[in-house]
């Protein structure tokens, strides 16, 4: 045999030797997973193991500031297996260790927790809880400083981690955030935008096995996590922070002064359909105003809106029929009978008699309202109704929140249209919808006539990178001709400047709006309470915000729309028109003789506000110049500036900022954040420049 043959025979054997082993391997291997799966599967469970999921990390919603509207934080259940350590390490350790316990967590005394530890490893028990609350990183590390547990695996240590949803601002925006449930057959259920972007928010859980301990506890095998999670996504909201605390005080204000059921507000920038603040608060168990139900998109919300749904009625007039505002109606003595036992009536008692077609917007006249659409659509009520269809007001939005009703408009082939049914619907009954159904058609006549879908969500990220954006979608391109938007402009301006809400009206910019005020049925009769609302829109001659206010069933004398949720719309009105001047014309109305005192700020809000009020101001060496956090005083006529480096893995210097910069920069960190007091930040209990864990509770002091 020649060497060439030697080689090739050798070959083919190996060849043939590894091509058995790797039959035998794949026969073992279906062997045990096919044949004798169930056998192993058994002992497996006999041996209480078994693979779990392991929760990813949820994702962060944040304003549109980048502040934490909700957050997830790192938890631990601290356990022991107290049959692990040896004899002398265990019994060296035990009492500096129920003595340390009983110190840092306070739960029982040293003398039980020594005993329960040494009757758990004469029972053998595998499985036994230290501290029964979960604790926090900080905590965490602190315990693994004490003896035995200092041993880790050796000492028989057990850490699972769990995680806390955390709203850092508390009740503002809660029932926009919202929340999820998941009950034992995980299923999950929720409210707010943590269901509406749930898939988004939820991530993809992990794998790891577990041992089941005595008492039902499972343990983790190995590091506990073989097949690691994947955090959820980030969602990105509107909200602006400030205005939403404007928001919520002034409707809360209200509330309480009015002793009512429910209220709430959305506000929402023109052009952009950006939602900026949206608070819904009702009254709980206690009997305190707080966000537990969504009124201002949900079904819970829906009404009969009154008056402002003449904002609908006059735009299909006006579009529909030859009506000039100098024409006039007459509207008697403040009653008027379209049939037996149908009597429309005004609020001014004796009636406003012959009013111009301009008045009867302005004064919210019912009977004008319904004579007028009475006059033009008696014959072809189908139209009046293509009317409101074209104006969406017929149709949900499809707003970014689950939970968004459909309008409940009747049609004249329904069986419960009557005779009646027209004119009573063209001053907002026989018919539902919520508030931000109202404030869509209000925007779009604000905004040149484009209806477009309101959206509260602008982008999706998994940390700075943007995965997914929203952007405005029109609904309606034009929902009535360039004169009719004029005329119903007029009109709302009307209201504010010399009708129902002469009350909101100010000399600093023009409001245009609409009051409503409507009889609530319950069990199919009218009764004394009222859905008391205003909705409009500001500046009226260039608008940047458009804004509806509902206050439900108000208690005190003053029930009227223009006495109850008007003012709220001037509040609101007030603070955001003064932000908006900020960044346009803030120099030409306010003057300003001496800087106030600044302490700590963000580099760019200090260069715009110095710049825009005529202020001296140095900033640190151009070496520095990419430090956005400085540390301020003044001095004379100026105000000098130096660095607040901020570096994320050390505790920054929060000392003198605002609670809210504070929280920003705190939060984005990952620390946990409690307070004490209120107005800037005088002390902090974690020391500056220290390494950061994610989870750590830090402490502020504010004064």
């Amino acid at each position: 045999m020649s060497i060439r043959q030697s080689i090739l025979v050798r070959v083919r054997i190996a060849f043939l030797c590894m091509a058995a082993i790797s039959l035998a391997v794949v026969a073992k291997i279906l062997y045990i997973q096919v044949l004798t799966g169930d056998k192993w599967r058994k002992k497996a469970q006999a041996n209480g193991l078994a693979f779990k999921s392991v929760t990813a990390m949820r994702g962060n919603i944040t304003a549109e500031d980048g502040s934490l509207l909700a957050t997830s934080t790192i938890f631990f259940q601290l356990a022991i297996d107290p049959t692990v350590a040896e004899d002398e390490v265990f019994n060296k350790g035990i009492d500096s260790l129920s003595m340390l316990l009983a110190k840092h967590f306070k739960e029982k005394q040293a003398k039980e927790i020594k005993t329960e530890l040494l009757l758990a490893r004469q029972e053998k028990k595998r499985y036994k809880i230290l501290v029964n609350e979960p604790i926090t990183f900080q905590q965490r590390n602190i315990a693994l400083t004490f003896p035995i547990l200092r041993e880790k695996r050796k000492g028989g240590l057990i850490l699972e981690k769990t995680q806390q949803r955390l709203r850092p601002f508390g009740d503002l925006a809660k029932r926009t955030v919202g929340f999820i449930q998941e009950d034992t057959g995980g299923v999950v259920r929720g409210r707010g935008l943590e269901i509406s972007f749930h898939d988004q928010l939820a991530g993809t859980n992990g794998q790891a096995l577990f041992q089941r301990m005595a008492g039902g506890a499972w343990k983790p095998v190995g590091d506990g996590e073989q097949i690691r999670p994947e955090d959820g996504l980030d969602v990105v909201t509107t909200i602006d922070i400030h205005l939403q605390e404007i928001v919520d005080k002034a409707l809360r204000k209200a509330l309480i002064q009015h002793n009512a059921d429910n209220g709430s507000v959305i506000l929402m920038e023109v052009q952009t359909g950006e939602i900026k603040a949206m608070a819904n608060l009702g009254k709980d168990e206690n009997g305190e105003y707080s966000e537990i139900n969504n009124f201002a998109t949900g079904e819970i919300g829906m009404a009969e809106p009154g008056s402002t749904f003449k904002l609908a009625t006059f735009t299909a007039l006006l579009e529909e029929a030859d009506v000039s505002l100098e024409d006039t109606v007459q509207t008697g003595n403040g009653t008027y009978k379209f049939a037996e036992n149908a009597v429309m009536t005004d609020v001014k008692e004796g009636g406003y008699g012959k009013i111009s077609v301009k008045e009867v917007f302005e004064r919210s006249s019912n009977i004008g309202t319904s004579k007028m659409v009475f006059k033009y659509f008696r014959d072809k009520p189908q139209k009046y109704y293509e009317y409101l269809e074209k104006f969406h007001l017929t149709q949900p939005l499809n707003f970014q929140m689950a939970g968004e009703p459909t309008p409940f408009i009747k049609k004249p082939s329904d069986k419960t249209w009557s005779n009646t049914t027209l004119p009573w619907m063209s001053v907002g009954y026989e018919l539902k919808v919520a508030p931000i159904h109202t404030l869509a058609f209000c925007n779009a006549l604000a905004n040149n006539g484009k209806l477009i879908q309101p959206i509260i969500v602008k982008a999706v990220k998994k940390g700075n990178k943007t995965v997914q954006e929203f952007y405005t979608k029109t609904l309606v391109p034009q929902i009535a001709s360039e004169k009719t938007l004029r005329t119903m402009r007029t009109l709302m301006e009307g209201v504010v400047e010399k009708g129902t809400a002469t009350n909101i009206r100010t000399k600093e910019y023009k409001i245009a709006g609409k009051t409503g005020t409507a009889e609530k049925v319950e069990k199919g009769v009218y009764t004394e309470k009222h859905y008391s609302s205003f909705v409009g829109y500001f500046p009226s001659d260039n608008p940047k915000y458009s804004c509806i206010v509902v206050i439900d069933n108000p208690k005190t004398s003053s029930q009227y729309g223009a006495l109850v949720a008007a003012p709220v719309f001037r509040e609101v009105a007030d603070f955001a028109y003064k932000s908006y001047l900020m960044n346009n014309e803030f120099k030409k109305t306010v003057t300003i003789n001496k800087p106030a005192l600044i302490r700590a700020a963000y580099k760019p809000d200090i260069q715009l506000i110095s710049n825009e009020l005529g202020f001296q101001y140095e900033l640190p060496k151009s070496s520095d110049e990419n430090t956005d956090w400085l540390l301020g005083r003044v001095r004379g006529d100026s105000l000098l500036f130096a660095n607040n480096k901020m570096l994320n893995a050390l505790v920054p210097n929060v000392t003198g900022m605002s609670l809210r910069d504070a929280l920003y920069v705190l939060e984005n960190r990952g620390l946990q954040v409690v307070f004490h007091g209120k107005g800037k930040v005088k002390h902090q209990s974690l020391r500056i420049g220290t390494k950061v864990h994610r989870g750590d509770r830090i402490v502020l002091t504010l004064y």
